[in-house]
């Protein structure tokens, strides 16, 4: 999230079950018993990508056949650009999770997408 921006990275079970399944969701605990939802949502009515947030929880929507395209094809996201009420425009930014080129220590990289450029150093 920065500004009038946000990017979700799925990794590739994620993809696959927002492909198969029509949802993925995860949260983010902060103190106070306070929590942060987010959802990606593949869904057959929706027919641009868009972003709502209620009661701390952020969904982003995109239409089930890119959905589809994107999780049986190399493409490497999914993007739009959401008018909002007031005139202003909200990016929206869906990529497949890829391993680091430098490994990073704590971070389990199993189940992300190999780099394109692998092979490269940072």
């Amino acid at each position: 999230i920065l500004d009038n921006s946000i990017r979700l990275r799925l990794t590739r079970t994620e993809v696959g079950t927002a492909n198969s399944e029509g949802l993925v969701r995860g949260r983010v605990h902060f103190a106070g018993a306070n929590a942060f939802e987010y959802v990606f949502e593949s869904s057959p009515a929706t027919v641009a990508p868009e972003a709502h947030i209620s009661n701390n929880v952020m969904t982003v929507r995109v239409p089930a056949v890119d959905v589809q395209e994107w999780a049986a094809s190399e493409q490497v996201s999914i993007s739009a650009e959401q008018l909002l009420d007031d005139g202003e425009r909200l990016s929206i930014l869906v990529e497949k999770d890829f391993a680091c080129l430098a490994p990073r220590d704590g971070e389990d990289e199993s189940d992300m997408y190999p780099h394109p450029n692998e092979n490269e150093s940072c």
